[in-house]
């Protein structure tokens, strides 16, 4: 369901909720991964859904991270998705300032975190919808193992992604180790999220977010 669905003006309720969600997860993240011994593994369920690799199709190999380079452009071809990559950090109120309404189709990447290609696990968030029309995450949730990410970087370089996962989590099950934590040591990691699951009409929000999980196989000259 998109906000043209819901009812009028509660398209950037949608948004802001969503982005609050993801502001939480990652306080709780930064929080546990400072306390030291005693946090333990995270738990391996409380999804919706998750799409792996078909039976007896294999992926890549991890490619070895690259320098760090701010992110410029993010394209995915299988999806038809091709955006201006923004660096967002903090707004006044300690969330993080998502991409401007007024340009749903650019994506935010949170600059306090890695930086795509990197060792470490890159976080890139955008819009589902607006109020009127679908953003530049619209399709993100028809990802399927093996589709390539490319991030185009400050230093020439186009990073290659393999997505590896998708998964749609609720929101009162949100893993914040899970979903924003890296998954391998030394492995060049992204996430890309956006919201997902059924729109609730007496929340104003969707119930979960869309998960997308790529790892580092590639890199080129722009």
């Amino acid at each position: 369901m998109t906000a043209g669905d819901a009812p009028a003006g509660t398209g950037r309720l949608v948004a802001g909720v969503a982005w609050a969600l993801l502001v939480l997860g990652m306080w709780l993240w930064g929080r546990e991964a400072t306390e030291g011994p005693g946090t333990g593994p995270a738990p391996a369920g409380g999804d919706i859904a998750a799409v792996a690799p078909p039976p007896g199709v294999g992926l890549p190999p991890a490619h070895d991270p690259l320098e760090p380079a701010v992110p410029r452009r993010v394209e995915i071809p299988s999806l038809g998705i091709a955006a201006p990559v923004l660096p967002r950090g903090l707004d006044e109120t300690g969330a993080v300032d998502p991409p401007p309404y007024e340009l749903p189709r650019s994506v935010g990447w949170f600059d306090r975190g890695t930086r795509p290609g990197a060792d470490g696990a890159a976080l890139l968030v955008g819009h589902v919808d607006t109020e009127t029309r679908p953003a530049v995450f619209y399709s993100l949730g028809s990802a399927r193992p093996g589709a390539k990410v490319a991030v185009s970087r400050s230093d020439g370089s186009v990073a290659e992604f393999t997505v590896d996962d998708v998964r749609v989590v609720p929101r009162d099950r949100f893993d914040a180790h899970r979903v924003y934590g890296q998954r391998l040591p030394g492995r060049a990691e992204l996430r890309l999220i956006t919201c997902g699951g059924a729109f609730d009409r007496a929340e104003g929000a969707y119930t979960a977010n869309v998960v997308v999980s790529a790892y580092l196989t590639g890199v080129t000259r722009a």
